[in-house]
């Protein structure tokens, strides 16, 4: 199971027992046979400086070399002038503490270089460090987190065996931080799993042949996993624990330091501790733990298991605002963490409307537009103001009784004893038996009563609807990456929601926190990593996040009218410090939502956990921004992880894969296209002689193929990099050439642009326009430019851009001073680049609109066919007819992306003539009744599927051979069709059909016999 931190031969680790090595050392003692005479250079040295009068000098070095019991790696590694220094910096210390009358020492020596570091500092053994330098996050900040395969360092920890004098039982702590210099630097596939190959050259002198044979082991199964490996082992005729740690490299942050605040929680401390980096991209963590003298925690023996078990807690979050009440027991590391949960779940959904809101949305006319603004601004800034961030945390933080009693509350519904059946129950369950547990009305009482005011009780109200509506999570998995929650999500207030989710996952990660929302059981959409430029930016995707996402997946929704899947889509909203980290933080999102898809068999790796859902659950992922290139790779995890559903579960894979890739065919602008192409064929329009704008640039998938497809005047380009535009038509030759290399408008020639013509970059100032204007910024001339008078175009086309780059705020800009709209076509192929109020008031001027739902839907059809594909098909019939490899693409392959080409084009020129129709007939404007259209279809799509209709078998039968593609009919045939694919699926395939011919036909308000008519072909196929 891939995941996994131990393999199946590992879990009996978890299971009361352990490996038991011999007592003896993982590493050679470092031994500094020089040790001697550089004592008597250190002794001359301080005499000589004077410091310590010559009389002391000789006891301090001897104490210092010889009680201290530094290890000798200090002494090897560190000059005569250095280590003379830090002697001095001791001795005064000490004299400062002689001088306030205090025993205790505070000894803080450090030297860093971009080399290594060294660090010594006094040290309580099991105590973390709260304040003052804190070593070992520094060490994690500035050398561990940054450590990659081409520039990182190893660390070796030791804690003196002496103390810093005779007066004080005060021990020292060295850390010794030295840059890698790897064995083999660039390590092939095969080298990779070589341990001797990809280890740093000092590790290896170092390290005994049972340390090497532990770290081989650990290391190769880090390479084939997300997460990390865990090994523990008994050392023989002691009760010091050794614990192996491996993960890959940059996948988690300030681990090292946080892994010493849970052990620390557990009255435990370490002699020694190792972190070693190897050039496959892999880190190891050792650590040698024992328990305080004379602790009254549970005993090592017990403790080392939930030490095992929250690690990954660990791993997945290592450090959270929630921190400081872990490290000083007020909270443990499982209550800290769901107190950070319970704090992102309050920031998105804490209701900050209020009943005035309601009172206000009942008062005013939400189809007037000014009304509509009022409503939307006061949304936003209700939203915002109330309870910031900070606020909320605050308010966290003053009661962490509060949260250890809700905590209580939701452990006791998800949590599931692994050990019921053995003699020792975990610390977590025992934790649970002799915790004061309140019942639902018993802790809101005792909300009610602790806080001292609305705001507080709301925030712990927030915690109690998260706990309450939590179907299932992955909190208590042994093994994980991220943590996930499958939600019911009936708790968003329907004034603000008003169309109801079926299911809903929060997932959250130590790089992300990230939403799925689906509209039906069966339903698609794709995964967009959410990136912001700076704080403000980040700021600004948080507070929007859940409501894009819940938009972005409504508009999925009406899109997926002529398909059987409903709506659905994922955000991963990147930390603003995790920017390049969009690839860990995918992954960790899959593994994590795969967490509670895959029913978990393996004791100590994939336990089973409380299900509230019952049902078995099936997502269907697809590619959107950022995510493109990953969606191979869900689709080998899910297989490796043990996923029926593998060859579904993701689209837009590579052709190897048997995908069927949008951009390569031009899927998603075939759809668009051809409204466009509706509207000059209506119109009477040439294409050749309309200038058009358009938002996303040749680089992307929907600009590149916009641009091949077309023959219009294309005036202006916008894209990542800037601005391109000409008046006269942007050279079509070096327009295609940008699309065919998949080229930002930065590499354009600008010497093929007229006179008239520009191209102005994100990152340039001051730039002076052939009309003598002079733009002071690139970034805001490029986020603006699509409102901008200059732009002489009647088309245009959004192939890309934020959601709501036009709304109520701004579309007045797209009109002229006689109100007439600058734009006479709009065909908005980006998803939300227009708000519905925007679109109805561009309308209303005049402007011929088709909104997203209606143009954008060829890449869901194609995403859709490609799914029907893979359940079609046994493995074996798909890979040899939907595989492609660079030798052979499969004659069916090619013959079935023609078809679903063609299903692409139908599906929008029947939607186009029954939009245009329908606006000649009612005069209601095109984005409201594409809406209608769309809510008609899945209405009576819903309704079909459960009529006496669907059992009609023979009638099942004629409907299904005109709605399956006739290549995959005439491939595998209709009955074996309709035994392979699941039921609930063939369903949905026979009512979306008929429902959509039907409404595109007879429109959304169809006379009572228009049924009848509609069904009486298929009725007459049947008698034949």
């Amino acid at each position: 199971m891939i995941a996994s931190p131990l393999a199946a031969t590992d879990a009996a680790t978890l299971n009361g027992h352990s490996k038991t090595i011999k007592d003896m050392p993982g590493y050679i003692e470092n031994a500094f046979h020089g040790k001697e005479a550089q004592m008597v250079q250190v002794t001359e040295y301080l005499s000589e400086k004077g410091f310590i009068p010559a009389a002391l000098a000789q006891n301090e070095v001897s104490w210092f070399y010889g009680n201290l019991g530094i290890d000798d790696m200090y002494f090897a590694s560190e000059s005569v002038e250095s280590i003379a220094n830090h002697i001095m910096a001791l001795y005064g210390a000490k004299i400062f503490a002689y001088t306030k009358n205090d025993n205790g020492l505070d000894i803080n020596l450090e030297r860093e270089t971009d080399e290594g570091a060294v660090y010594i500092h006094t040290s309580h053994p099991g105590v973390s460090q709260l304040y003052g330098p804190q070593h070992e996050k520094r060490i994690d900040a500035k050398y561990l987190d940054v450590s990659n395969t081409e520039r990182a360092y190893r660390l070796e920890s030791y804690r003196s065996k002496g103390t810093v004098s005779s007066s004080s039982s005060t021990q020292l702590r060295t850390y010794f931080v030295r840059q890698c210099a790897f064995v083999n630097p660039k390590p092939t596939k095969e080298q990779e799993n070589d341990i001797r190959e990809t280890a740093d050259k000092s590790f290896l002198e170092k390290a005994t042949e049972n340390t090497l044979e532990i770290y081989s082991k650990v290391m190769r199964l880090a390479l084939s996993r997300t997460g990390p490996v865990i090994e523990m082992f008994e050392v023989e005729g002691s009760r010091e624990r050794r614990l192996v740690i491996a993960y890959k490299q940059q996948t988690t942050q300030s681990f090292f330091s946080a892994i010493s605040d849970l052990y620390h929680y557990y009255d435990l401390y370490s002699t020694r501790k190792y972190v070693e980096q190897f050039s496959n991209g892999i880190t190891i963590v050792s650590l040698y733990l024992n328990q305080i003298p004379k602790s009254t925690a549970p005993p090592i023996e017990h403790s080392i298991h939930q030490i095992i078990k929250e690690a990954s807690l660990i791993y997945c979050l290592p450090t959270t605002p929630l921190q400081s009440f872990f490290q000083t027991n007020k909270l443990s590391v499982q209550e800290s963490i769901y107190g950070y949960i319970g704090w992102i779940f309050a920031q998105h959904f804490l209701n900050r409307l209020g009943n005035e809101y309601v009172s206000l949305v009942n008062i005013l006319d939400t189809s007037n537009s000014t009304h509509q603004d009022v409503l939307t601004k006061m949304k936003k800034r209700l939203r915002t103001d109330t309870f910031t961030r900070d606020y909320i945390l605050e308010i966290i933080k003053t009661y962490p009784e509060l949260v250890k009693l809700l905590y209580i509350n939701f452990a006791m519904i998800h949590y599931v004893n692994p050990a019921v059946n053995s003699l020792q129950p975990t610390l977590s369950y025992q934790r649970l038996r002799t915790d004061t547990v309140l019942t639902e009305e018993e802790l809101y009482e005792k909300i009610r009563r602790t806080t001292s005011n609305s705001h507080e009780l709301m925030v712990f109200e927030s915690f109690l609807i998260f706990n309450k509506h939590v179907l299932k999570t992955n909190f208590y998995q042994p093994t994980k990456v991220a943590l996930s929650f499958r939600m019911d999500p009936s708790f968003l207030p329907e004034i603000e929601y008003p169309t109801k989710l079926f299911g809903m996952f929060l997932v959250i990660g130590s790089e992300f926190r990230g939403f799925h929302l689906r509209f039906r059981d069966v339903a698609r959409g794709g995964i967009r990593i959410v990136r912001s430029r700076n704080r403000e930016a980040y700021s600004i995707n948080l507070r929007s996040l859940f409501d894009e996402n819940y938009a972005l997946a409504n508009t999925q929704q009406r899109k997926n009218k002529d398909i059987p899947e409903g709506g659905s889509k994922g955000t991963i909203l990147l930390d603003v410090n995790q920017q390049d980290k969009a690839l860990v933080a995918f992954e960790k999102y899959v593994d994590a939502v795969l967490d509670l898809l895959i029913l978990g068999e393996t004791p100590g790796i994939k336990e089973r956990i409380v299900d509230l859902h019952k049902k078995p659950e099936i997502l269907f992922f697809g590619p959107d921004e950022g995510t493109a290139d990953y969606m191979d790779w869900a689709s080998a995890h899910a297989r490796e992880r043990g996923a029926s559903f593998w060859k579904a579960f993701t689209t837009g894979k590579s052709q190897s894969l048997g995908g069927i890739p949008h951009d390569v065919y031009g899927m998603t602008t075939r759809s668009v296209h051809q409204y466009v192409l509706g509207i000059y064929r209506k119109l009477g329009l040439k294409e050749e002689n309309c200038h058009k704008l358009q938002t996303g640039g040749p680089d992307g998938d929907l600009g590149s193929n916009e641009i091949k497809i077309s023959k219009d005047k294309t005036c202006g380009i916008v894209d990542g990099s800037g601005v391109l535009y000409d008046s006269e038509g942007i050279d079509r030759t070096e327009l295609a050439r940008l699309a065919e290399n998949r080229l930002m408008i930065s590499n354009f020639d600008v010497t093929k642009l007229s006179p008239k013509g520009f191209r102005v970059l994100v990152d340039e100032v001051n730039v002076k326009l052939p009309s003598g204007e002079v733009i002071d910024d690139g970034l805001s001339f490029r986020n603006n430019f699509h409102l901008n008078p200059m732009i002489n175009c009647e088309v245009f086309v959004p192939c890309g851009g934020r959601p709501e780059s036009v709304d109520l705020q701004n579309v007045g800009r797209l009109l002229d001073a006689e109100n007439h709209p600058r734009f006479k076509y709009i065909v908005e192929g980006a998803n939300l680049f227009f708000t519905q109020e925007a679109r109805l008031r561009l309308e209303r001027a005049g402007a011929v609109v088709f909104k997203d739902a209606s143009a954008n839907k060829g890449g869901v059809t194609s995403s859709s066919l490609e799914v029907l594909a893979a359940l079609a098909f046994t493995d074996e019939e798909f890979a040899e007819h939907m595989q492609v490899t660079k030798e052979h693409t499969p004659v069916f392959y090619q013959e079935y992306v023609e078809e679903v080409q063609t299903i692409i084009e139908r599906n929008a020129h029947l939607e186009f003539e029954a939009l245009w129709r329908e606006h000649q007939r009612t005069r209601t404007p095109r984005s409201i009744l594409s809406d209608e259209l769309s809510l008609a279809i899945v209405k009576l799509n819903e309704n079909l599927q459960h009529t006496s209709l669907w059992d009609n078998v023979p009638l099942r039968k004629v409907v299904l051979e005109e709605a399956f593609p006739n290549v995959l009919l005439k491939q595998v045939g209709l009955d074996t069709l309709m035994k392979r694919v699941p039921e609930n699926y063939v369903r949905a395939i026979f009512g979306s059909y008929l429902a959509s011919r039907f409404v595109y036909r007879y429109g959304t308000e169809p006379s009572q016999f228009a049924f009848f008519e509609f069904m009486t072909p298929y009725f007459s196929k049947v008698q034949q």
